[in-house]
């Protein structure tokens, strides 16, 4: 009986020993600590953007091969529109018969006729002040007289009449070589718009679109951006964004440059969330990037919002709620906490480095 006494003795002190030993203890530790707000993206060339036309027709011509250099308006490719150009040719044709120099015959005319009317008047006009000197030597009749005086008058009528006619021709010759200038001006940049053009100096990305295909104005058909520069763009949670400070520093990573970090900082912070999934875009530039770059690259950030050196830490694992921790003892103790990052939050209040901590 004594020997199995002792013998469950034995066994019970060994399960405490074991019990006790399986409690691991911290000690609350001082370290650095930064917090950061995690977030995924990707790199854009500063500037890019894909091109449009405000046009419909197919792709005629292409003048560039992905990876060529551009220029502010150089082309790219052109599209094809019959219509467009059947009315830039007729544009053409109304604005050389509308031309000035194309009408000189018909204000010749005029002005010829202007000759002839003031000459004719001027005659009319020597004739009746002839036959009013007759008339007071008494010498014809009064009929004669009256012809004259009315010959005069239609002389002059047709002589304001001609120069009437002249000034007309000339404001309509006007109006008309102005108005089919302008129409051609239009016919132009509409089949203008059928060239699309560079509208940054960088790099031709992507085509979209191959020769012969059909496009309208609402179909891509190529990426563009720089050549030299670029973006971060990173989604961050609504839940952080508003820890978030144009100039914080950015931590990142990239599945191309594994193993290296590079350092850039937040440039701009895009004020309207995406409610589809709840993100706000932030972008960046690098402060000490990689050498080579290219749009689309993924990427994964730590936006550093705050660094402490030398505080009071502990690990997350060993916080109950959020508020408490657990002795060695056992007893509860209320702390405040400050900084977090992944695995390990600031103790401000509630134990100290003398402390023994087990997990909750």
């Amino acid at each position: 009986m004594r020997l199995l006494i002792l013998c469950l003795l034995t066994v019970a002190s060994i399960q405490i020993f074991s019990c006790s030993s399986s409690e691991e203890k911290i000690y609350p530790s001082r370290e650095n600590i930064t917090e950061s707000v995690y977030a995924s993206g990707s790199i854009r060339a500063r500037y890019q953007y894909q091109a449009y036309l405000n046009a419909i027709g197919t792709v005629q011509e292409v003048f560039l091969e992905e990876g060529d250099s551009v220029e502010v308006g150089t082309p790219i490719l052109v599209i094809a529109n019959e219509s467009t150009r059947v009315n830039r040719e007729l544009a053409e044709l109304n604005r050389t018969y509308a031309d000035r120099q194309a009408n000189q015959n018909r204000l010749k005319d005029l002005e010829m006729n202007i000759s002839y009317t003031k000459n004719k008047l001027t005659n009319d006009s020597l004739l009746l002040a002839r036959q009013e000197r007759l008339r007071s030597q008494g010498i014809g009749s009064s009929i004669e007289l009256e012809q004259r005086q009315l010959a005069y008058e239609n002389s002059l009528t047709a002589y304001e009449t001609a120069l009437l006619k002249f000034e007309d021709l000339k404001r309509e010759i006007d109006f008309n070589e102005r108005s089919a200038a302008k129409n051609l001006s239009i016919s132009k940049a509409l089949e203008s718009d059928l060239v699309l053009k560079s509208e940054v100096k960088g790099i031709l990305y992507s085509l979209l679109k191959e020769k012969g295909e059909m496009v309208n104005n609402q179909t891509p058909l190529a990426i563009i951006g720089s050549g030299e520069e670029y973006t971060l763009e990173m989604l961050v949670d609504e839940y952080d964004i508003a820890k978030i400070k144009g100039g914080q520093k950015i931590l990142v990573n990239m599945d191309s440059y594994r193993g290296e970090v590079f350092e850039a900082v937040v440039s701009k912070i895009n004020p309207i969330m995406d409610e589809r999934n709840k993100t706000f875009l932030v972008e960046g530039v690098f402060v000490s990037g990689p050498s080579v770059l290219y749009p689309n690259l993924s990427l994964e950030a730590n936006i550093i919002i705050e660094s402490k050196e030398n505080t009071l830490l502990i690990p997350r694992s060993y916080i109950l709620n959020e508020r408490f921790v657990i002795t060695s003892s056992g007893d509860t103790v209320e702390v405040v906490l400050g900084m977090k990052d992944f695995q390990k939050a600031e103790i401000l209040e509630g134990v100290d480095p003398k402390t023994a901590l087990v997990k909750p």
